[in-house]
């Protein structure tokens, strides 16, 4: 078990950044996943964590707000397993993204509807842990998440 977090960044539309791991990823390689996701580095605050990663990965300044944590145990075949205790945090960005592309193979920006009927029709293009904090996210976050990052409220 180990400490990650996971990153959930939205435009001013409220579409949520998604991004297609890269192929280098030696687990669940160009699966879709959330805006971004990592793990501190020993001694590192999780928010801090998440401030580095997403200014390495998508090239932004944010500073999304904490929602939750939960643990969570997934296999990728006969390769490994993550297992881990997740903080989950949300907010908004601006500015244009520029990947780091050891990281991301592709980005995309949908909006939730579309990614709740994305993710009901073909989970298996969709990241375990992402898969979960999305149904978490939709179910008791995203109205208020929504309200935030489109200034209606």
């Amino acid at each position: 078990m180990h400490r990650a977090f996971s990153a959930f960044l939205f435009n001013d539309a409220g579409e949520l950044l998604l991004q297609q791991r890269s192929a280098l990823k030696p687990l669940w390689p160009l699966y879709w996943s959330n805006s971004c996701c990592s793990h501190p580095r020993e001694g590192e605050s999780v928010e801090a964590a998440v401030q580095r990663r997403i200014r390495e990965e998508l090239g932004l300044e944010s500073r999304p707000r904490f929602l939750y944590k939960f643990t969570y145990h997934a296999r990728f075949g006969e390769l490994g397993s993550e297992r881990e205790f997740c903080w989950v945090y949300a907010g908004r960005h601006k500015g244009e993204v520029v990947v780091h592309p050891e990281e991301i193979a592709a980005i995309r920006y949908v909006s939730p509807a579309e990614l709740t009927a994305e993710i009901a029709a073909a989970p298996d293009q969709f990241t375990p842990w992402f898969k979960m904090e999305w149904q978490r996210i939709a179910s008791d976050h995203l109205g208020e998440l929504l309200g935030e990052v489109t200034g209606r409220r």
